[in-house]
């Protein structure tokens, strides 16, 4: 069991972290060099509504796994690399809701109403927020590797 648990989080770690990486450093570089706003705006908008549904599976796969390779060998026996990992996570989870709830909702009503500038600001937010949560990501990543 704890080798599945360790699978499906470090799966659903590379989804959301590579995920990422894609819309960051190649499809809205891409779309911005290719596409005018009423065209880069849409495609942007939903390609973030379809990858945020498995952002919301990633962090639930996350969340249950991480807490039951944690409370598996107790909180008190985990290495200090776990402890740094659940507190980044957290923070990446509740910086990700905000992104979501907020700078994206706002990305999607500004392209129902054809506001391309409102909606280029707001993917502006989206990628600074993002690229907020790989850096969190790699910490993540580094503390289990270097505080084990």
């Amino acid at each position: 069991m704890p080798i599945l648990m360790k699978f499906l989080h470090v799966l659903a770690a590379m989804a959301w972290l590579g995920g990422i990486s894609f819309m960051l450093f190649a499809l809205r570089p891409a779309a911005t060099d290719l596409l005018a706003p009423p065209q880069r705006l849409p495609l942007i908008a939903q390609t973030l509504k379809r990858f945020f549904r498995l952002v919301w599976i990633t962090i639930i796969v996350l969340l249950l796994t991480g807490l039951a390779m944690l409370l598996g060998v107790g909180m008190k026996n985990a290495p200090a690399g776990w402890h740094a990992m659940l507190g980044t996570g957290l923070l990446m989870f509740a910086l990700f809701g905000h992104l979501y709830f907020g700078p994206f909702r706002r990305l999607q009503q500004a392209v129902s109403a054809a506001d391309w500038p409102e909606g280029g600001r707001r993917v502006g937010q989206i990628a600074t927020l993002a690229m907020l949560n790989l850096g969190l990501g790699v910490l993540s990543i580094a503390a289990v590797l270097f505080l084990a």
